[in-house]
C-alpha cells in the first residue's frame, strides 16, 4: 500500500513538474513574439512612405480636410484596380503586407501575407482577403500583446491598417461573435469589410470581431 502511494505521488509531482515546464514554455513563447512583433513593425515603419501619424489624420478627417486632401491627390492604384495585389515589404525573409493599429489597447502590430504556424509565432497574419476588396480576415495566437485583447475590444473602437504602400485603412468595431475551432463558413459569412480572430485559451472557441471600414477612410495614403 506505500508502494501504490508513493508511485501514486511521484507520478502527481512528475505531472506537476510538466505542467511547470509546459507554462514556462508557453510564457517564453509569448516573449520571444512579442520581441518578434515589435522589432518586425518598427522595420515596417521604417519602410513606409513619409509618416502621417493617427492623430492627425483622424483631426483631418473629423474637420472634413482630409476628404479633400485625398481628392487632390493621385488616384491609389488598388481604387482603379480593387482585385490588384496587395504590395509587400520582404524584411529577414517574412513578406508583410503592412501594420495594424489597435489605439484602444496601444497595439502597433506587423502583418505578414500569408498565414503559417510558423508566421504566427512571430505576429499576425492575413488568413484570407484583402483590403482593397473590403473582406480582410487576419488571425493571431492570443498572446497578450498579438490578438489577447480582442475579447475586450467594444462597438465603437478604432483600428487602424496601413498597406505596405503607405495606404491608411481607419474601421470601427461592429460586433464580436464566438465561432466554433471548424465554423469557416460562419467565418466568412456577411459582408465585413475587416475581420480580426483568434482563439480562446484551450482552443473550444474562435474569438471573432467584425470591423467596418470609416467611409471618410477611403482613399487616404500617407505620404
Amino acid at each position: 500500500m506505500k508502494c501504490k502511494a508513493n508511485t501514486l505521488i511521484t507520478a502527481g509531482l512528475l505531472l506537476l513538474a510538466a505542467a511547470v515546464f509546459v507554462g514556462i514554455h508557453n510564457l517564453n513563447d509569448e516573449r520571444r513574439a512579442e520581441g518578434s512583433a515589435e522589432s518586425l513593425a518598427r522595420r515596417i515603419e521604417a519602410e513606409l512612405p513619409a509618416e502621417k501619424t493617427y492623430a492627425a489624420l483622424k483631426a483631418e478627417t473629423e474637420s472634413g480636410e482630409q476628404t479633400e486632401m485625398a481628392q487632390a491627390q493621385e488616384i491609389p492604384d488598388y481604387v482603379v484596380d480593387p482585385e490588384m495585389d496587395m504590395p509587400v515589404l520582404k524584411i529577414d525573409g517574412n513578406l508583410c503586407i503592412g501594420i495594424l493599429e489597435i489605439p484602444s489597447q496601444s497595439l502597433i502590430l506587423p502583418v505578414i501575407s500569408e498565414w503559417s504556424y510558423s508566421a504566427l509565432k512571430l505576429s499576425p497574419c492575413r488568413f484570407s482577403g484583402s483590403a482593397y476588396l473590403d473582406d480582410m480576415i487576419i488571425l493571431a495566437h492570443n498572446y497578450p500583446r498579438h490578438f489577447g485583447g480582442l475579447k475586450d475590444l467594444y462597438q465603437g473602437d478604432e483600428i487602424i491598417f496601413t498597406d505596405a504602400a503607405g495606404n491608411v485603412f481607419l474601421y470601427t468595431v461592429s460586433e464580436s461573435q464566438r465561432l466554433g475551432p471548424m465554423d469557416i463558413d460562419e467565418l466568412n459569412d456577411g459582408e465585413w469589410d475587416l475581420t480580426l480572430l483568434t482563439c480562446t485559451v484551450g482552443g473550444h472557441s474562435r474569438v471573432t470581431v467584425r470591423c467596418e471600414r470609416a467611409e471618410n477612410a477611403a482613399n487616404v495614403s500617407v505620404g
